[in-house]
């Protein structure tokens, strides 16, 4: 048997699912699940009936068959089914997120398996990019409020950061949730570290510190780290990373930011917010240029409320030294500028971790930067060897990595045929406000075919915001004009990154906007805000009474 997820289009109501499971029962299908709200129908069939004649069913009965996915293979796993000797069943080149999750689960398959990591257990995430510089930005927002309350009768004030305690609470951080979520584990599960950098030999040896090892499966999970662009003297000068930032044991008086995509906003709110003057520079004409405008110009806003110098168009010249400060020569709608800093971040991307791999020798395809190019199974050019995470250059996310660290192992371990699926990835950038989104831009959706509705809604329309006092912000709702299903959420406002989860299951799920006009949503949240932007689509919010429906 093999099991089936099929997209099938036409469907609105339980009535069209059970004619649906009645037609895939017609041709011999077992274990029929069909669900009009995601518009799929996931079932088992037997090896001689192929999906073409599911397909063939479902067109009959009036409905539209789509895609279909082998979501289950009922055949052997990789474990003790491949000829030769192996030192290992599975080798696990990267200690991040992505790598643990393929590890335990190749474990569980009753897997030998080994992971081999050149630095500090954990990878990005817990070491040197989420959890320190999220629990940084909380103390920045903490001093931030003192200084900046919004409430009359309240005197608040801040006094002097002490950057090096900050940093010091923070690597406390950071060492207990690397021993609790990694280091811990490696006993907890059984599997084999190797410390040490990993380099291919062949398709089926690597070697780590002189010695060399085989594995049946490998998984490339080595992560990214920061890209600096070529821009003339950077090269000369002290600039700083994401990762040295956060290392940092005193403030400046000043910080430059080449780059405004999520790792320039969030760190650089976060100093301006512990008191230092920041000047973000970005060379598209407005920040998050992927993102709606709506976005950008909302975030753009509450940023040069808050008192952050944000340039936008520049073209970057040159960098230099004159003392202690940094110039950063640029050319902003033709007219040069200098701007001047006591520290200059560099935040311009990522780039993969592939140099070391020597993946030529285990015939690994890599792409125009580096990243290891993977199909919907996460396979690689070489069907031994598996990626996952940010070395693919996917969405950079550690529950992505995590994701696809599973489903990497289901396939190369467990032997089954699992795809990856993206559609539904969401994103939040932890700034203040936050900013959060799922599913398709208006520009996306256009581009994919659909005649789109949108609605807009300003955060002065949200009480939630009108009681905090915070008003800059947006809700963006995107939806098929046809079927009013919900295509894609975008927000900014404070807890959007909380409130983005609600959106997904509306995305993912297929709700339409009746769907979250008709759901109740609890006043005085900023999740109502989903509730009002729906109900924007034929109605002025602004002359609804509180609650209303």
């Amino acid at each position: 048997m093999r099991k089936y997820r099929l997209q099938v289009e036409g469907m609105t109501c339980t009535g069209c699912e059970r004619h649906v499971e009645t037609a895939l029962n017609s041709i011999g299908a077992k274990n029929v699940d069909v669900n009009f709200r995601r518009g799929e129908a996931v079932f088992e069939l037997p090896e001689h009936i192929g999906i073409e004649k599911a397909k063939e069913a479902v067109n009959k009965v009036n409905y539209k068959a789509g895609e279909a996915e082998v979501i289950h293979q009922q055949k052997s796993s990789v474990v003790g089914d491949d000829e030769g000797d192996y030192d290992y069943d599975f080798i696990v080149i990267g200690s991040g997120g992505g790598a643990f999750s393929a590890a335990i689960k190749a474990v569980e398959y009753g897997a030998k398996v080994a992971m081999i990591e050149r630095g500090t257990i954990g990878g990005t995430c817990v070491n040197i990019g989420c959890v320190p510089s999220k629990t940084l930005l909380r103390s920045g927002e903490i001093n931030h409020l003192a200084k900046n309350n919004p409430f009359l009768g309240l005197n608040t004030s801040a006094g002097s950061v002490d950057l090096k305690k900050l940093m010091e609470q923070k690597d406390e951080l950071v060492r207990e949730l690397r021993q609790q979520k990694y280091v811990d584990l490696i006993d907890e599960y059984g599997f084999e570290l190797i410390q040490g950098e990993a380099k291919f030999v062949n398709e089926k040896t690597i070697e780590v510190n002189g010695n060399k090892r085989t594995a049946k499966r490998f998984l490339i999970a080595t992560g990214a780290s920061p890209l600096i662009p070529n821009i003339p003297g950077l090269k000369d000068v002290d600039y700083l990373t994401s990762t040295s930032l956060l290392e940092l044991k005193e403030l400046p008086k000043s910080l430059a930011v080449i780059g405004s995509g999520y790792i320039g906003l969030e760190l650089g709110q976060l100093f301006h917010h512990l008191g230092v003057e920041v000047t973000l520079m970005q060379r598209s004409q407005r920040i998050l240029k992927e993102y709606d405008p709506e976005i950008s110009e909302a975030v753009e806003k509450a940023l040069t409320e808050q008192g952050i110098h944000v340039i936008t168009g520049a073209t970057f010249e040159r960098v230099e030294q004159n003392g202690d400060m940094k110039q950063i020569h640029v050319t902003v709608h033709g007219e040069k500028k200098i701007i001047e800093a006591e520290q200059l971040l560099v935040a311009t991307g990522r780039k993969p971790n592939t140099e070391a791999l020597n993946l030529q020798a285990a015939n690994v395809e890599v792409g125009s930067r580096g990243e290891v190019k993977v199909d919907d199974y996460l396979r690689t050019s070489n069907p031994r060897i598996y990626a996952a995470g940010d070395v693919t250059m996917g969405p950079q996310f550690v529950y992505v990595a995590a994701y696809q660290g599973g489903i990497a192992a289901d396939n190369a371990i467990g032997g089954l045929e699992r795809k990856v699926n993206l559609d539904t990835v969401l994103a939040v950038i932890f700034t203040s406000p936050s900013i959060a989104t799922v599913g398709l831009t208006e520009e996306q959706a256009k581009e994919r075919g659909y005649e789109v509705r949108t609605s807009v809604l300003p955060l002065d329309a949200v009480p939630r915001a009108l009681v905090n006092r915070e008003t800059t912000g947006v809700f963006k709702l995107v939806a098929d004009a046809k079927t009013l299903k919900v295509l894609g959420v975008h927000i900014v406002a404070e807890n959007a990154g909380d409130v983005i989860y609600a959106a997904t299951l509306a995305v993912k799920f297929g709700l339409t906007v009746e769907d979250l006009r008709e759901c109740l949503a609890p006043y005085l949240t900023m999740a109502e805000g989903l509730k009002l932007v729906a109900l924007t689509f034929d109605k002025d919010v602004k002359k609804l009474s509180c609650c209303a429906s």
